[in-house]
């Protein structure tokens, strides 16, 4: 075994999840991460946790939901139960009805303290063939179960695989390298760089973006931020950061208005999405449209109400991802990058006892601001082309 995997174990297990003797850690295990889910196993044990592993499969996923759309064309499906969206125009006859009412998995992750995902599966698309109708069923029927998995000092991550390296358009040795360059590292040094930008942003109240593009539509779009709590995204849940690779620093916005443009491409439900312009009104998605991959994002859009609203604004710094993947996971934390996310916002970000944007989504879309773009902050610029303030090389 390649000696990163188990470097990467330990800093799964105890820099980003920091698991502790007599913790109940549930892991997930996508299908070729198998040598990391050992590491990770030996890794808990070594530190005295309980271990419960699930087999985090989107091929079985997809042999599940082909299944239940097969028994609604059948007429085999039980549609007698409760549903809190019985009523919808998504819930028609040939779209399946699932039971919400997950009993099993929900206590699953209600006893957990951690919860560890290893991505890592054999085909990025497999699920391409299930219908959108489908999958918002489906994500609305399991809210539940990740509401209570994400009450859990959860973690993701993944294992360099053959199916991740072609998607990214490397070789398989240099997609490794790629991924340990970006999850083995000084995360305490990066967490003190990203601490000028959380404490710009906690202190802010409005955020204007604005790039200008002569082959793009331009962006130019501002956001209230006021009374919420940026988040340094260290890799650690200790700072409310759940990814590992990690690296940058997000908040909650409220009250979008004006346009923006996405132009790093992105896989979204198994389609490949790009060039994507989101025009927003009263805080709202109003108009929208994509080069390519325009129907997935109609579907993303029509989810739920909270879907037409951003999430997140994510300011990306890590400096160590330094291309494009086709992995939301490394791109939106890439340095000269900016994210939103339509959909549900994170609750690190809220006041407490305060709800913020609630949604069975939350699809991340990236713009590269790495030249003829700026980031303000009350008015005041702080990132210009891709250069914070506090770097060398910022103009005015």
């Amino acid at each position: 075994m390649d000696e990163r995997v188990r470097e990467h174990a330990a800093m799964l297990v105890d820099w980003s999840a920091r698991v502790d003797a007599g913790d109940d850690v549930v892991v997930s295990v996508a299908e070729d991460a198998h040598d990391l889910g050992v590491a990770v196993a030996e890794a808990l044990g070594e530190r005295g946790a309980t271990v419960t592993t699930l087999y985090g499969s989107d091929e079985l996923s997809r042999a599940y939901l082909k299944g239940a759309e097969a028994g609604v064309d059948s007429g085999d499906s039980d549609d007698s139960g409760d549903s809190d969206d019985s009523g919808d125009a998504d819930d028609a006859d040939d779209t399946p009805i699932f039971d919400d009412d997950l009993a099993v998995d929900r206590a699953i992750f209600e006893a957990a303290d951690a919860y560890l995902r290893i991505g890592g599966g054999r085909n990025t698309t497999a699920t391409a063939d299930v219908s959108p109708e489908t999958r918002r069923a489906y994500a609305k029927a399991r809210k539940g179960v990740r509401e209570a998995r994400m009450d859990t000092d959860w973690v993701s991550t993944v294992h360099p695989t053959r199916s991740l390296a072609q998607q990214a358009g490397m070789a398989y040795e240099e997609y490794r390298d790629f991924v340990y360059d970006a999850v083995l590292r000084d995360w305490e040094a990066l967490a003190a760089e990203m601490s000028e930008m959380k404490a710009v942003l906690d202190a802010g109240e409005e955020v204007r973006l604005v790039t200008e593009r002569d082959d793009a539509p331009d962006t130019d779009v501002t956001m209230s931020i006021a009374g919420r709590t940026a988040v340094n995204s260290a890799a650690s849940v200790a700072y409310d950061s759940h990814n590992l690779p990690s690296g940058e620093v997000f908040t909650a916005p409220y009250d979008t208005a004006g346009e923006a443009f996405f132009d790093v491409p992105m896989t979204i439900d198994a389609t490949r999405v790009r060039d994507v312009r989101l025009v927003f009104e009263g805080g709202e998605v109003v108009d929208f449209a994509a080069e390519a991959g325009e129907d997935a994002l109609a579907d993303i859009l029509d989810t739920d109400a909270g879907a037409r609203r951003l999430g997140e604004l994510g300011i990306g710094m890590n400096r160590g991802i330094d291309r494009f993947t086709d992995s939301i996971l490394f791109d939106e934390k890439m340095g000269d990058t900016v994210h939103m996310a339509v959909g549900r916002a994170y609750d690190a970000c809220l006041p407490e006892g305060e709800s913020g944007n609630d949604s069975a989504v939350h699809v991340d879309m990236i713009s590269d601001v790495s030249e003829r773009s700026r980031m303000e902050v009350d008015g005041e610029v702080v990132q210009r082309d891709g250069t914070f303030r506090w770097e060398d090389g910022f103009e005015e």
